[in-house]
């Protein structure tokens, strides 16, 4: 048993977690090379399209050194800010992580973010430059870089070619010689902290797990202790990435536990295992992720409401950041608020809600969560515009901040800072982390940074630029419900949560989205958007015509007169009683409009 590793990779997006992993599989006999292929240990479809790790995915290799025995767990981790949760998750699990460092671009912001976060565990670091053989490469900078951000020589950095192999076996050595084997409590009662799930039609909800104290075999019975459930196991094993059955899992081992539970939500991320009517206290698990961004997720057909749910419930296994409640609007029907991450997290649970359970779903603007003081100091949550108080109750708005640091090489600093400016935060400092390279940071609302301020970052810097942010506090808004009004009456869905200085722009913008859209009516209609009580601005839909004098040939002009005028008064009555009836497509058209 002195002889497992249990190790991470961990990098920012795109640097070559993936590709390394796959020489790791290579050399230790993992996957022979006929089965191969490119980012193995991303399992989904959407990650091998995207180029993107999105869950983590541990393996177990065995290797043969100089006539010893070693068994390596490896976890391949996600690199995108959204998804910091898994690799917080999986940085528990283990005793070190590879440090992977892109030669062409150097240290980027979820390099010193996923930093941070292996430090806090006491990870051994081992650090790598990958990429060396590409013809953009600065090798010399980006290990200059990496050893100022660690505080080492530089020549303690392996320079490696994922792509080609080079020097991989140098980095599987370090992690041998590096990283210590975990520690061995066999004799000790089980105690399994569960860091992932997947659910199993047969098996029921596998817990992915690593072995603390004691050992675990076929066919026992297990409790989770937060969940307070007993159940007997239906298979254990460890993943070679696929399941493969083993007798046992002891102490210092990760694998998987087949739990036969069905019922999604019994068994959580972060609870510990142990055996039933056996008085040990739990792991210390996992803090709480909280969703910074909200949505709502309807169904295309309101028929797979139920089908949703069961949907959100399985995949909830897999995302366990992924919150999500009922809500009920009228025009459209039943559906969900769900809670993400971040865009990019919402917009994955979407795809994988297409793609895993067959399901069209339409997801509205992400917003994030406002906070109301009243008058009498009473804090009130808004989660949407319908939470919204009466203006003579209000005392302050408040609004989650978060301060963000992008990484951007020297000469395009100037568009990194206007695209910057141009949202309603502050600067708090720049710094130089290499002769080429500078670290800005800001502090700004986080609503400003959700919808589409990360690729106007990208497009500015010609893809250079690299983001992380962590979120700070609720501090004052000057933010106001905007409302819009079809024929007079207010239409609740249609409504939003926006600053004063925007408010014209978007009631403009919906106006204008609702008059191409509306079906025409027989008489003409007002749309207004109103806020804090002023129409800031009007469409108006024309009257749907209609030639009531066609029919006739010829004859007195007085009896074409008659005819028209009736039907002018009858257009006015219309307007004057008439309510618009909106279809639902009109909502899901305006929800995917933004």
């Amino acid at each position: 048993m002195e002889n497992i590793r249990n190790f991470v990779i961990i990098a920012h997006i795109d640097h070559g977690k993936s590709t390394l992993a796959d020489r790791l599989l290579e050399i230790t006999g993992t996957i022979p090379k006929e089965k191969m292929k490119p980012q193995y240990l991303d399992m989904m479809d959407l990650e091998r399209e995207r180029g993107i790790t999105i869950k983590m995915q541990p393996v177990r290799m065995n290797y043969n050194l100089h006539s010893t025995f070693y068994i390596l767990n490896l976890i391949d981790t996600p690199g995108h800010v959204d998804f910091a949760y898994e690799v917080s998750r999986s940085l528990a699990a283990v005793e070190g992580a590879i440090l992977l460092v892109d030669a062409t671009q150097g240290v980027q912001a979820q390099t010193l973010a996923n930093l941070e976060l292996a430090r806090k565990q006491n990870l051994v670091i081992i650090p790598v430059v990958n990429k060396i053989d590409s013809p953009q490469a600065n090798t010399e900078e980006a290990a200059i870089e990496l050893s100022k951000v660690l505080g080492i020589k530089k020549e303690e950095i392996i320079m490696i070619s994922a792509r080609l192999g080079t020097n991989v076996d140098k980095v599987l050595l370090s992690v041998i010689e590096k990283v210590p084997p975990p520690k061995i409590n066999l004799e000790k009662p089980l105690r399994a902290l569960v860091f992932d799930s997947d659910y199993d039609t047969y098996k029921g909800i596998l817990a992915y797990v690593r072995i603390i104290d004691g050992e675990i075999k076929m066919g026992e019975q297990i409790h989770l202790m937060a969940a307070n459930i007993s159940s007997q196991i239906k298979e254990i094993g460890y993943f070679a990435p696929e399941l493969k059955p083993a007798d046992s899992l002891k102490s210092g081992e990760i694998g998987y536990i087949a739990t036969g539970i069905k019922e999604p939500g019994k068994v959580m991320v972060g609870d510990t295992i142990t055996i039933p009517n056996f008085n040990i206290g739990p792991l210390a698990g996992y803090k709480e992720p909280k969703p910074v961004v909200f949505a709502s997720v309807y169904p295309q057909n309101p028929d797979d409401f139920d089908l949703l749910k069961i949907a959100l419930e399985k995949l909830k296994l897999s995302d366990y950041a992924l919150t999500f409640e009922q809500e009920l609007k009228a025009i459209i029907g039943r559906g969900f608020r769900c809670g993400f991450l971040g865009s990019l997290h919402a917009e994955i649970a979407t795809e994988r809600l297409k793609r895993e359970f067959g399901l069209e779903v339409i997801i509205s603007k992400p917003s994030v969560v406002y906070k109301i003081i009243d008058i009498k100091d009473k804090e009130h949550f808004i989660y949407s515009p319908a939470d919204w108080i009466s203006y003579s109750l209000i005392k302050e708005i408040k609004e989650p901040w978060v301060r963000i640091e992008v990484i951007a090489p020297s000469r395009f600093l100037g568009p990194a800072l206007n695209v910057l400016e141009s949202v309603s935060g502050r600067q708090v400092g720049i710094v130089n982390i290499s002769q080429d390279k500078l670290l800005v940071t800001y502090e700004l609302p986080l609503r400003e940074l959700i919808v589409g301020f990360y690729d106007n970052l990208k497009g500015a810097t010609q893809g250079y630029a690299s983001m992380n942010y962590e979120i700070l506090d609720y501090r004052q808004g000057d933010l106001a419900k905007l409302e819009v009004l079809v024929a007079g009456q207010k239409e609740e869905a249609f409504s939003e949560i926006v600053p004063k200085e925007k408010a014209y722009q978007e009631g403009s913008r919906i106006v204008k989205k609702l008059k191409d859209i509306l079906p025409p009516q027989l008489f003409s209609v007002a749309l207004q958007a109103v806020f804090q009580g002023k129409i800031i601005a009007r469409e108006t839909m024309r009257a749907k015509g209609r030639d009531v004098i066609a029919p006739l040939y010829g004859g007195d002009y007085t009896r074409k007169k008659k005819l028209l005028e009736k039907q002018k008064k009858g257009k006015k009555e219309l307007k004057e009683k008439g309510k618009v009836r909106i279809p639902p497509k009109v909502f899901l058209e305006i929800f995917k409009s933004h």
